[in-house]
């Protein structure tokens, strides 16, 4: 099993172990709510994936998409598209061993910050 959960602690999630799509977002909502200049997700499939811990603070933070984060420290967990429910998406830097699951992809590139493309 993979597990992870925010900075604090209070909230602790695991999943099944495998090969999972992953991708670093550049969208301005990614920065917005992180705060960083983009997120590195992890699509686990939602029936591989439990909360052991509390649950997290929603957020709907767009008209397609639901965020949640730890109501204590404000760490970012996971999304849910509404396109793709069958998913839930991960920040991987949420992961215990995020070092284990490097990003395969890059999105919302026309989004990218141009600082990022030097």
């Amino acid at each position: 099993m993979v597990e992870g959960g925010c900075f604090c602690g209070s909230v602790r999630y695991k999943f099944k172990a495998d090969d999972y799509l992953s991708a670093n977002c550049h969208c301005s909502i990614c920065r917005r709510i992180s705060g960083a200049a983009f997120v590195s997700w992890l699509a686990i499939p939602s029936i591989y994936f439990n909360y052991t811990k509390n649950n997290p603070k929603k957020l709907v933070s767009s008209s397609h998409g639901t965020r949640y984060f730890c109501k204590d420290c404000g760490t970012p967990l996971v999304c849910i598209l509404d396109e793709d429910k069958k998913n839930i998406y991960v920040t991987i830097c949420s992961l215990d061993k995020p070092q284990n699951y490097e990003p395969k992809d890059e999105i919302y590139l026309e989004d990218m910050l141009d600082w990022l493309k030097k």
